[in-house]
């Protein structure tokens, strides 16, 4: 199991990359590329971490049905107003990638696939497998065409990314649990409460606009810290 000390020394540990995602977070999936996109341009090897968000306790829940009416919720017009508002921010980074972001039916409980994660992580043979294990993951959850609440179906994916599923099931019922469990209040204690997150360099930025920063850090911090906003500065 890793320990709450291990966790906090991967985050000050110097040059390594902390990214901290969540599969049902539109956010988190149109961050993916940019973050693989990190480890082939300099050659590091990214701590993937699952945080695994409770969205129904700020935003509210709601379930809708294939033809989009909403069929149960109990969101107030600001939380609905917030959601739409995040799936159309979303979809312009989905768009710019080609990628397809469809919006949820219900808030799904994305902690099978956080422990897949996990165990991808243990035993993927190589990065490709990891990488390919989180993609399809996401691409095809938001082309709802993934149940990741479904036990099967995070196995099989693993499979397909070429990775051993043999003992999944009861490392998801015993110590892949336990361990994602214990991790969420290893990473609230670390001050990480949203995704996408990144760890570098004893520094912790929230939101995919901040990729910019984290290949700052990973460049050796030249020069002053990357804020396009503040590139003018009034005297």
């Amino acid at each position: 199991m890793q320990s709450a000390s291990y966790l906090i020394s991967i985050v000050k540990g110097r040059g390594v990359l902390q990214v901290y995602i969540d599969f049902k977070s539109p956010y988190a999936f149109v961050a993916l590329r940019p973050c693989w996109q990190l480890e082939r341009d300099y050659g590091i090897a990214i701590e993937w971490l699952p945080l695994t968000l409770n969205i129904g306790s700020y935003l509210g829940t709601a379930k809708v049905d294939d033809t989009g009416k909403v069929t149960s919720n109990n969101r107030s017009p600001r939380q609905w107003q917030a959601v739409r508002y995040a799936y159309m921010d979303a979809r312009r980074y989905a768009d710019s990638q080609g990628l397809l972001l469809k919006g949820t039916q219900k808030i799904w409980d994305s902690s099978i696939a956080a422990i897949g994660l996990l165990w991808a992580t243990d035993h993927a043979r190589n990065r490709a497998a990891l990488r390919d294990y989180t993609t399809m993951v996401f691409d095809r959850f938001w082309q709802r065409q993934l149940d990741i609440e479904n036990a099967a179906v995070i196995a099989a994916v693993l499979e397909e990314a070429g990775i051993s599923a043999s003992g999944f099931s009861d490392y998801l019922a015993g110590p892949g649990r336990y361990h994602h469990d214990q991790l969420q209040e290893q990473i609230l204690q670390a001050g990480c409460f949203g995704v996408p997150t990144f760890c570098i360099n004893s520094e912790t930025y929230f939101g995919r606009e901040n990729l910019p920063i984290v290949r700052w850090h990973l460049e050796g911090e030249p020069g002053r810290i990357p804020h396009k906003a503040y590139d003018t500065v009034l005297s």
